[in-house]
């Protein structure tokens, strides 16, 4: 199994995944055989009964000018004029453009709800995992954002029966600077049962 990681470079690619933000992207396009490879990639995921729940929209080009539309349209009609915040509806106006691609995270529910939708929520999560480690691999910067605008997005989507968008996957091109991370003691959230 001469082609399987070294312990290393797992934990390498595992520690060095870091949610990088639009401030820190740049103009240069992401090439659509990455992206082909990144979703490859979490088509691997493990699943229970195998119902490959994952289901992703990929958006990039003019797209992100539709969905920098209706994200901050939906927002302005849904908002309250003393809830509504100027900054965040121009946000939402500039986001889409500054990633070289957005992927919409769905999830297709088993028809038969063979099994429970967290075991399927759990699975798209996985992919997402698959998805962002390679993105990272080459050297890519994205983050998973869920906005409670997510649920207004079905139609722009084209999402299909028992299809539902869990988030946006925001992904470019950075020149963030080395982000250091940070994790708790794993001792302190372990218990062995050895008896």
């Amino acid at each position: 199994m001469s082609n399987i990681p070294s312990p290393e470079a797992v934990r390498s690619l595992l520690r060095n995944r870091s949610s990088i933000f639009p401030a820190m992207y740049t103009d240069e396009p992401v090439d659509d055989a990455i992206i082909q490879d990144m979703l490859e990639n979490a088509n691997w995921a493990p699943n229970h009964k195998k119902t490959e729940p994952w289901r992703f929209k990929v958006i990039k080009g003019n797209a992100r000018n539709r969905l920098a539309e209706v994200l901050s349209s939906t927002y302005k009609s849904i908002t309250s004029t003393e809830s509504f915040s100027e900054k965040k509806f121009n946000k939402l106006s500039k986001i889409p453009m500054r990633a070289g691609a957005i992927i919409a995270i769905c999830m297709q529910r088993d028809p038969n709800e063979s099994l429970p939708e967290w075991e399927e929520l759990a699975a798209v999560s996985m992919a997402v995992q698959n998805m962002w480690l390679t993105a990272t691999s080459y050297g890519l910067g994205g983050y998973w954002s869920s906005p409670g605008l997510i649920k207004h997005l079905g139609e722009f989507l084209g999402l299909e029966e028992g299809e539902r968008c869990l988030g946006l996957f925001y992904l470019a091109h950075h020149n963030a600077p080395e982000i250091p991370r940070e994790r708790g003691a794993i001792e302190e959230k372990v218990e062995w049962l050895n008896d």
